[in-house]
C-alpha cells in the first residue's frame, strides 16, 4: 500500500489529471465532477478515458487549451492566426471597457466560457495581454502627443482620490477647443502618490504630466481644481511659475453654498432625517415595499423605487425627497395598511410635506446649474457668471410660506455672494480670466450682469490682449519674411549702398514706416472689437462654437483668443469622473497601481484609436 501512494504521489507531480481525481481507497479513485469511482492500478489511463467522454469542457477551461492536448491524450484543433488575435484583441478590449485586472484571463470561470464559445482558440498567458496593453498604451499616447501638438492652448484639471486601500491617486484631464471649434477632452494620467503630497509635490507631478505629453508649459492656459488646501496651493504655486490660471471648481463651490446651510436649519434638517428614515423603512422592510408597489399599480402611477441620499451629497437630498414627492399618496397609502403601521408608525406630518415640496423648489435651479456646469461636450465656463447672478435672483425672488425655508432662502443667498464675490470684480492688472471667457462667449458679450464701468475695462483689456496677439503674429511673420529676404539682400547690398550714398539714410523714414504700421495695427484691432462688441447678442439657447466657427473669418484676432478661454471647463469634474463611480472604485481597488494608469487611459481615450 505504501507503494502505491508513493506511486500516486509522483503521478500527481507529473500528470494534471490528479487536479480532477482523488484517491479514496487503495485501488479506488472519485472523480471530483460526478463523483464516479474508477479502478486504479497505478497507470491514469481510465482517469484520462472518463475525462475526455464525461467532461471535456470543465477540463479544458481549468486546465488551459495549451495543456488539454497534453492530459486527455489528443490533440486539440487550434484556430488560424488572424481569428486568434481577433478573440485576443477582443478580450483586451473587453478588460480595458470594464476597467477588469488583467488575471481575469487566468480564471477559470472565464477560461471555460472561452473554451465554450471557440474550444479552438488557446488564451494567451497574461504575461501576454500585459505586453499587449502597453503596446496600445504607447500607440494611444503618441496618438494623444500628436493631437496636443497642434493645439495652441489647453486647461488642465486635476483631483485627488485616495482608493479603498488608502492609496491616493493625481487624476489630469485636458481640455481645448479644436481647429472645428468642438470641445476635446483626454484622459492624461492617473499618477499615484507617495505619501507625502504637498501642494509644492502636485504642482512638481503637474508640470511632469505636461512634459510627458510634449506640452510646453506656456500652452496652459489654466488649471481647475477643488477646494482642497494641497491641491489649491499647487495651483498656486504654477501661477506663479508658468502664469498659468487657478480656477476654482464651480462645483465644489455651489455644493459649499447649499450644504452648509441645510446643516444651519434645523426645521429642514428634522425633515431630511424623518424622510430618509422613512425610505430606509421602505427599503429594508419587504412588506412595506410590496405594499408600496400594490398601491403604485392600485394608483396608476410608475412603479418607482424610493432613493435613498448620501448625507454628504446635497443633489442626492434633493432626489430623494423628489422622488418621495413624486410617490407621495402611494407611500401615505402604503403606510395606512395595519401590518405595515406595526413596524413604521409615522409617516411626514402635514407641515413636512410642505416643507419637502418647498425646498425641492429652492434646490431645483441649483440641481440644474450642477449638471450644466459639469458637463464636457459645450462650453461652461463663460456661462458661470449669468448662472450665478441668475441663481441669487431666482433664489430671492420665490415667495414661500414656510419660515425655514424663507431662512434658508435668504441664508443661500447671502453665500453665494460671499462665495462668489471675486467672480464679478475686474482689475485690469490682474484679469478675471471667467469675465473674460464671458466677454469672449457672444451670448454673454454685454456683460450685463457688470456695471457699466467695468464692462468698459472688461472691453479695453480684452482689446490689448487682441493687440498683443496681432502684435505677435506680425513678428512671426516678419522673421519668416526676414530669413527668406537674406539671401535677395545680399545681390542688392552693392546696388543699395549706391543709392544711400545719392539719397542719404533710410532710418528716419523706416521709423516713420514702422510709427504707421503700429497704428494701422491698433485701429484695425479697435475696429474688430468695436464690432464684436457691437452686435446683438447670440440667444443664450444658442451654441457659441459654430457662432465662432462661422465668424472666426471675421474677428480672426478675437477668435484666438476665444478659443483658448472658451476651452476651460468651469468644474474638475471630468478628474472627479475618473474615480467618482462606486463600482468603477470597488474594480478599481482589485489592480494593481502599475495596471491602474494604463487601464484608465486606454478606457478614456478609447475614441482616438
Amino acid at each position: 500500500m505504501a507503494d502505491t501512494h508513493e506511486t500516486v504521489r509522483k503521478k500527481q507531480k507529473m500528470s494534471k489529471v490528479w487536479d480532477h481525481f482523488r484517491l479514496k481507497e487503495y485501488n479506488i479513485v472519485q472523480c471530483d465532477h460526478c463523483q464516479a469511482e474508477l479502478a486504479f492500478h497505478s497507470s491514469t489511463s481510465t482517469m484520462i478515458s472518463h475525462l475526455n467522454r464525461k467532461h471535456p469542457v470543465v477540463v479544458s477551461s481549468s486546465t488551459g487549451v495549451d495543456d488539454t492536448s497534453t492530459l486527455v491524450g489528443r490533440p486539440v484543433p487550434s484556430c488560424s492566426g488572424k481569428e486568434a488575435a481577433l478573440l485576443t484583441e477582443s478580450i483586451l478590449d473587453m478588460l480595458v471597457t470594464d476597467m477588469r485586472p488583467l488575471s481575469m484571463v487566468e480564471d477559470k470561470g472565464f477560461r471555460k466560457m472561452i473554451w465554450t464559445l471557440n474550444p479552438k482558440y488557446s488564451i494567451p498567458s497574461i504575461t501576454y495581454f500585459i505586453s499587449l496593453m502597453e503596446k496600445r498604451h504607447q500607440e494611444m499616447a503618441e496618438k494623444l502627443r500628436s493631437v496636443l501638438h497642434d493645439t495652441e492652448f489647453v486647461a488642465l484639471t486635476t483631483d485627488v482620490w485616495t482608493s479603498v486601500t488608502a492609496e491616493a491617486f493625481l487624476g489630469v484631464t485636458c481640455h481645448f477647443l479644436g481647429e472645428d471649434w468642438e470641445m476635446k477632452s483626454l484622459y492624461l494620467t492617473t499618477t499615484r502618490l507617495e505619501e507625502r503630497h504637498s501642494a509644492a509635490d502636485i504642482a512638481d507631478w503637474l508640470e511632469e504630466t505636461a512634459a510627458k505629453f510634449n506640452i510646453p508649459l506656456r500652452k496652459v492656459r489654466a488649471v481647475v481644481h477643488d477646494n482642497e488646501a494641497n491641491v489649491a496651493g499647487a495651483a498656486g504655486i504654477l501661477t506663479e511659475r508658468h502664469g498659468w490660471t487657478s480656477v476654482m471648481c464651480s462645483g465644489h463651490t455651489l455644493n459649499l453654498v447649499v450644504e452648509s446651510t441645510l446643516k444651519n436649519k434645523e426645521a429642514i434638517a428634522n425633515c431630511v432625517d424623518s424622510a430618509r428614515c422613512l425610505v430606509e423603512h421602505f427599503q429594508r422592510s419587504e412588506l412595506a415595499c410590496t405594499k408600496l408597489k400594490e398601491k403604485q399599480q392600485q394608483m396608476g402611477m410608475p412603479p418607482q423605487t424610493l432613493i435613498q441620499d448620501v448625507s454628504s451629497r446635497w443633489n442626492s437630498t434633493y432626489h430623494m425627497l423628489s422622488r418621495l414627492l413624486g410617490q407621495r399618496w402611494p407611500v401615505t397609502a402604503a403606510l395606512s395598511d395595519p401590518a405595515v403601521t406595526k413596524q413604521h408608525h409615522r409617516d411626514l406630518d402635514p407641515e413636512q410635506w410642505n416643507l419637502s415640496e418647498e425646498l425641492t423648489q429652492v434646490l431645483g435651479p441649483f440641481e440644474g446649474a450642477t449638471e450644466f456646469l459639469s458637463g464636457e461636450q459645450y462650453v461652461t465656463l463663460s456661462a458661470l457668471p449669468q448662472l450665478v447672478h441668475n441663481l441669487k435672483k431666482s433664489t430671492l425672488s420665490s415667495a414661500f410660506k414656510t419660515a425655514s425655508v424663507r431662512a434658508f432662502q435668504a441664508q443661500v443667498a447671502e453665500q453665494i455672494t460671499a462665495r462668489w464675490q471675486k467672480l464679478f470684480l475686474f482689475q485690469p492688472e490682474a484679469p478675471n480670466t471667467v469675465l473674460l471667457a464671458a466677454a469672449l462667449d457672444p451670448r454673454f458679450r454685454k456683460l450685463k450682469f457688470l456695471p457699466a464701468e467695468d464692462v468698459f475695462k472688461v472691453q479695453c483689456t480684452i482689446q490689448s490682449m487682441a493687440l498683443a496677439v496681432k502684435k505677435q503674429a506680425r513678428q512671426s511673420n516678419k522673421s519668416r519674411h526676414e530669413a527668406t529676404a537674406k539671401t535677395k539682400d545680399r545681390l542688392g547690398r552693392k546696388y543699395g549702398s549706391l543709392l544711400k550714398s545719392i539719397l542719404g539714410s533710410s532710418s528716419d523714414s523706416s521709423s516713420s514706416e514702422e510709427e504707421d504700421e503700429e497704428e494701422q495695427l491698433s485701429q484695425a484691432v479697435q475696429k474688430e472689437v468695436l464690432q464684436y462688441f457691437g452686435e446683438q447678442p447670440l440667444s443664450k439657447k444658442e451654441n457659441p462654437l459654430p457662432w465662432w466657427r462661422t465668424n472666426a473669418a471675421r474677428y480672426p484676432t478675437l477668435a484666438k483668443l476665444a478659443k483658448s478661454f472658451l476651452g476651460i471647463p468651469a468644474t474638475s469634474t471630468s478628474s472627479e469622473r475618473l474615480f467618482s463611480t462606486a463600482g468603477n472604485t470597488k474594480r478599481r481597488a482589485s489592480l494593481g497601481s502599475e495596471q491602474v494608469d494604463m487601464l484608465t487611459f486606454l478606457h478614456c481615450n478609447h475614441t482616438l484609436l
